[in-house]
């Protein structure tokens, strides 16, 4: 009697979820995969949609649409879309699907890997005179952790609220003993979406992969680098590590600050009045337009993955595109076949491995489909680039978190910073010219010729590329 009430109960928790695929499923292939799992699995299907398929815009388990956000939905300024025709598309995509606005007269500086990037860092956070939030998906042990440790005291002893988020899952190696030392100095700290049994199946798949630091609400920080050695002395497997990095000032910054108070009550529950201080901000004469894109997957359309795919599908001239995580969509691998057919000059920089090896048989499953439409793909030798940039026709950069997966497109927190300048972008690209000149370019000839080995791990890589 007992066997037969649990099959009993099964078939309705099965038919409870069947339905719910029918009335919230997005895709059509994506619904029947998870049909024909929770009816061919036993118990199991029903554990893996619970924990991985759950459409969480049609389902969300979480309200980020706090009180003092409310202020940030204002009018798109037509002056702005005025001054970038040929962008106009994506500054109102981006107003209407995060209500961010295009911001002026930004002061913005591009940071190469750990180095500078850390030193610019820390310059900053000496000068903070009311409040430092610091946010990371890998936040380590280490000389980066110790050093922040110690400026963190002094700067709490000069009045300073400090305010530090790490991601779950992301920063599991940070030691009880690192956050208790923060603790004790007066640093507030506090866990995105902690790993635990009770909430595992409605949180383990979402993650915050976000990387922020705003000091005082006008000097901000964002950008793909983590707290962690290996951005100063790399690691034994691969290297080097190469990243890219922003340190924006100005209004944009604000709106950084923001996404970090809404993250900050999620994952603590405290209502943050410090914002009050941010609002007046001076700016600066000659400075840069930029606009702060956060994405989640409480937000109700797929925002960072309809930029990618609009950067891509507007551009005349040419596209490139620096990530070491490209497992595309559907959507995004048509545009850039789309872009490179019709005669755009799309190119990818990446390096010759990743840091997980069924990640990088997954990625490179897609080669053939990029070299066949007529995509240059290249392979970074030295070390590993981990930068998450597109560049296109001298007028946009995309400089952010977000990788092109579909775990960073629909399931991860992410931001990043779209900015519209002309001096920049040429810049860039002149540094992403110099990259390529330093790696090897594939051939479709060449890497057909790997071996059948490789293909079948490649093949069988990318079944589970939406959860990759």
């Amino acid at each position: 009697m007992l066997f037969i009430a649990i099959i009993i109960i099964y078939f309705i928790l099965a038919l409870v979820l069947v339905i719910g695929l029918l009335l919230n499923g997005v895709r059509p292939s994506k619904t029947l995969a998870w049909l024909l799992a929770i009816f061919t699995i036993p118990i199991g299907g029903v554990l893996l949609y619970l924990l991985l398929g759950r459409n969480r815009r049609k389902n969300k388990l979480f309200n980020l649409k706090s009180d003092y956000l409310t202020d940030i939905h204002s009018p798109l300024n037509q002056e702005s879309v005025k001054r970038h025709p040929d962008n106009r598309k994506i500054i109102k995509l981006i107003s209407k699907t995060s209500n961010y606005p295009l911001t002026h007269q930004n002061q913005v500086k591009i940071l190469k890997d750990g180095k500078e990037t850390f030193e610019s860092i820390f310059s900053a956070l000496e000068n903070a005179k009311h409040h430092i939030h610091i946010q990371y998906y890998i936040y380590e042990d280490g000389i980066l952790a110790n050093k922040l440790l110690q400026l963190f005291k002094k700067k709490v002893e000069e009045g300073v609220k400090i305010r530090l988020l790490y991601d779950g899952i992301g920063s599991y190696s940070l030691s009880k003993k690192h956050i208790k030392n923060l603790q004790k100095i007066g640093v507030e700290v506090h866990q995105f979406l902690p790993f635990r049994f009770g909430r595992l199946l409605s949180s383990i798949n979402y993650r915050n992969h976000r990387k922020i630091i705003v000091i005082d609400g006008y000097v901000g920080f964002t950008g793909g680098i983590n707290v962690s050695d290996k951005y100063l002395i790399g690691d034994e497997a691969l290297g080097n590590w190469h990243d890219i990095h922003s340190r924006i000032q100005g209004k944009a910054a604000n709106y950084l600050d923001r996404i970090f108070v809404a993250d900050w009550c999620l994952a603590g529950g405290e209502k943050v009045e410090s914002l009050k201080h941010s609002k007046t901000i001076s700016t600066e004469k000659n400075g840069m337009e930029v606009q702060i894109v956060p994405s989640g997957p409480d937000d109700d359309f797929a925002t960072m993955e309809q930029v990618y795919f609009s950067i891509i599908n507007n551009a005349e001239k040419y596209v490139y595109i620096i990530n070491p995580y490209i497992i595309p969509n559907h959507a995004i691998l048509q545009s850039l076949q789309t872009a490179a057919l019709s005669g755009i000059d799309v190119r990818i920089l990446m390096s010759t491995s990743t840091d997980i090896k069924v990640v990088d048989w997954c990625v490179r499953a897609y080669f053939e489909s990029y070299l066949k439409a007529g995509i240059k793909l290249y392979l970074y030798p030295d070390g590993f680039l981990h930068s998450k940039v597109v560049i296109s026709d001298d007028q946009i950069v995309s400089v952010g978190t977000a990788n092109l997966d579909e775990r960073s497109l629909q399931q991860n927190y992410e931001v990043n910073a779209i900015i519209y300048n002309n001096e920049l972008c040429r810049n860039m690209k002149e540094d992403f010219l110099m990259d390529c000149s330093k790696s090897i370019l594939l051939d479709l000839e060449t890497h057909q010729k790997r071996p059948w080995s490789t293909k079948i791990l490649e093949g069988s890589a990318k079944l589970l590329s939406p959860l990759l």
